[in-house]
């Protein structure tokens, strides 16, 4: 029987997760598949990683691991795809807006043939309309100065071959993007949209700045794009400064009289040195990028599992 590995990264989901697997195990049945749950506690300040330990207990195919630290879904996240042995991985977050009874769908179309079988939101009902504002504004600048398309409303949640996998494993950047990474891989995808859902237990810990920041890893990860617009936004300041300096020189060789005006010179200085600041920026967010990866610092640290690999040895 074929196996299919489930990463389900958690952080404060101690509410969430007995809710999470009990809708699960009525899906398992349903499947001619052998399941192996993968849990990745991502630091969390509740008591998630107690109930994972009761749930590996009760149940011998899950399995948890457990960072020192929040480092965050992009970390989890590969670390779950690192450890899944399944010759079907997907991804899953355990709060269910990741509809469990669409995995037999899924499932099916890999059947038909297709590599990764990906899910997207078709509204984002229940969603405060600026976050959804900001959301499609993102997904239409992305498309159009990056290369690798991404899907609006697509979820992590994608059901994936181990070819795929594999795949993603070679990519071995610090800085992670996994939205970017399943379509930068390529292969055939499939997506089945789905109604928005709420949360089943527990809040989020994302919020529109914490969406906001992410948004932004996505554009530097996948698009040269800021810098040609810093090299433009540099080029036309210089030619505008060019073209005034050129018209109040002219102009006080007909007028004969000084150029006033400080006030306007103190602006346009201002004007300039925001300008550079914001070149400065952009360039300076992608040396941080190349800082981060010629360090080489894993993504993640384990202190805890019950995988043989990774538990304590007394």
């Amino acid at each position: 029987m074929k196996k299919l590995s489930v990463v389900i990264p958690c952080y404060n989901e101690e509410a969430a997760i007995g809710i999470y697997i009990s809708e699960m195990k009525k899906i398992e049945s349903g499947m001619d598949l052998d399941y192996e749950y993968l849990f990745v506690n991502d630091g969390s300040k509740d008591d998630t990683l107690k109930v994972l330990r009761d749930i590996a207990k009760k149940y011998s195919n899950v399995k948890y691991i457990s960072f020192s630290r929040n480092f965050g879904k992009e970390a989890a996240l590969l670390a779950g795809i690192k450890l899944a042995k399944g010759d079907y991985v997907t991804v899953m977050d355990v709060d269910l807006q990741d509809p469990p009874e669409l995995l037999p769908e899924m499932y099916q179309k890999i059947q038909e043939g297709y590599d990764i079988v990906g899910t997207r939101r078709a509204d984002r009902t229940g969603e405060p309309k600026i976050r959804s504002f900001f959301a499609k504004k993102f997904y239409q600048l992305i498309n159009r100065i990056s290369d690798t398309e991404m899907v609006d409303g697509a979820r992590d949640f994608r059901l994936m071959t181990r070819q795929v996998v594999d795949a993603i494993l070679e990519l071995n950047e610090v800085n992670r993007f996994s939205k970017g990474i399943f379509s930068w891989v390529g292969f055939d995808t499939y997506y089945i949209s789905f109604k928005n859902r709420e949360r089943s237990a527990g809040e989020t810990s994302w919020n529109f700045w914490s969406l906001l920041k992410y948004s932004i890893e996505g554009i530097i990860n996948f698009s040269e794009a800021p810098l040609t617009i810093a090299t433009f936004v540099g080029i036309t300041s210089c030619v505008i400064s060019a073209v005034a300096m050129l018209y109040f020189f002219i102009s006080n060789l007909i007028t004969q009289n000084p150029v006033p005006g400080w006030p306007s010179l103190v602006c346009i200085i201002l004007f300039l040195g925001g300008l550079q600041l914001f070149s400065l920026g952009i360039v300076g967010k992608y040396i941080g990028k190349i800082f981060l990866e010629v360090k080489k610092r894993p993504n993640y640290i384990i202190k805890e599992s019950n995988i043989d690999k990774y538990s304590k040895k007394n």
